[in-house]
């Protein structure tokens, strides 16, 4: 099976260069052809490389190495340079060294060289000189750079589930995607974000991540804490859901705003929609005036396990996407595609 990971430790070494080379000319009848040893090859580097196609980091392996460089041949030959190991990675990856983030690959392409490989030696061709027209000097050559990194995925979907343990995100997610993120009568079934893509009649899709439960205090590490609400952070818009059949449904949303405004201030200002799962229970038809009545967001009831109402949360959602999508390109940038 292949889990959702979203941390990874990886040591990165970038190739050795070759050593120069040594050697004089020699032929019949020039017996004093002077040195011709080339220069040796520049190491490999290690570049780490987003790609739209990765959607975890499992495949990340703990060690690469970029390959080394060729030593200097005779008559002034150059060694080859050693060959870029690259890495893909997900979009959203940032690269951390000693706590300090140093890339942030947020674009599908986009490279960042995680170690450089060594300068090639040089070879004894290079030391001559009128004062040295004999040179046996030569240089080995250097090592690669070495780096310990720790890479970290913040999921980019589009939309974010947001809600407390079995408020019913992820029930809704399989309703509206193909997605089948475990679904039980326990909180905390979910312990790893999934994503659901959401697909409309003219072939967009909107990608939606089931985050899983925060609790009070998430903020604060508590629960599953600080290791979900990062992936909250790049997602376009929010998805509050919140359990209707519960007493004071808008304490709910009071308090997630209050968790997600304080692990990172203005995200709770971002576009949103709250959706008032489990209509289909008679203390929810209760609730639901009450909870309109106390907030001034948009509320969208419905049922994640009978299905109704789902027609106008995808309508709803279409219209956040393509809200979001005229926002970025009227920014001259190009929107997430999924």
């Amino acid at each position: 099976t292949r889990y959702f990971v979203d941390h990874r430790k990886v040591r990165v070494v970038g190739g050795q260069g070759g050593g120069g080379g040594h050697s004089f000319y020699s032929e019949p009848r020039k017996i004093f052809g002077g040195p011709d040893g080339g220069n040796g090859g520049d190491g490999g580097h290690v570049i780490l490389k987003a790609d739209q196609q990765m959607k975890s980091l499992s495949s990340v392996l703990p060690f690469y190495q970029g390959f080394h460089g060729e030593k200097g041949g005779s008559k002034n030959c150059y060694g080859a340079n050693g060959a870029y190991v690259y890495v893909k990675v997900p979009v959203g990856t940032l690269v951390k060294e000693d706590g300090k983030v140093v890339a942030d690959l947020t674009q599908h392409g986009e490279e960042y060289v995680a170690a450089y490989g060594g300068a090639g030696g040089k070879g004894n061709r290079f030391f001559l000189s009128n004062e040295n027209r004999a040179p046996t000097l030569f240089t080995p050559g250097e090592p690669g750079q070495e780096r310990v990194l720790h890479l970290e995925l913040k999921t980019t979907a589009h939309a974010g589930l947001v809600g407390f343990p079995n408020a019913g995100k992820s029930s809704l997610l399989r309703a509206i995607s193909g997605a089948k993120p475990a679904v039980a009568a326990y909180p905390f079934t979910t312990l790893n974000p999934h994503v659901g893509i959401v697909h409309y009649q003219d072939y967009e899709q909107v990608a939606v991540a089931d985050i899983p439960g925060l609790i009070k205090g998430a903020h604060q590490n508590r629960g599953l804490g600080m290791a979900f609400l990062r992936h909250i952070e790049r997602c376009r818009f929010l998805l509050y859901v919140v359990d209707l059949s519960l007493a004071q449904p808008w304490i709910q949303l009071q308090d997630l705003k209050y968790e997600l405004e304080q692990y990172k201030k203005g995200l709770s200002e971002r576009p949103c929609v709250v959706i008032g799962n489990k209509i289909d229970l008679a203390q929810s038809r209760i609730n639901l005036p009450l909870l309109k009545e106390q907030i001034d967001d948009r509320v969208i009831a419905l049922s994640a396990l009978t299905g109704d109402n789902l027609e106008e949360l995808l309508l709803h959602l279409r219209e956040l996407y393509d809200t979001y999508v005229k926002t970025e390109q009227s920014r001259g940038q190009s929107p997430v595609k999924w």
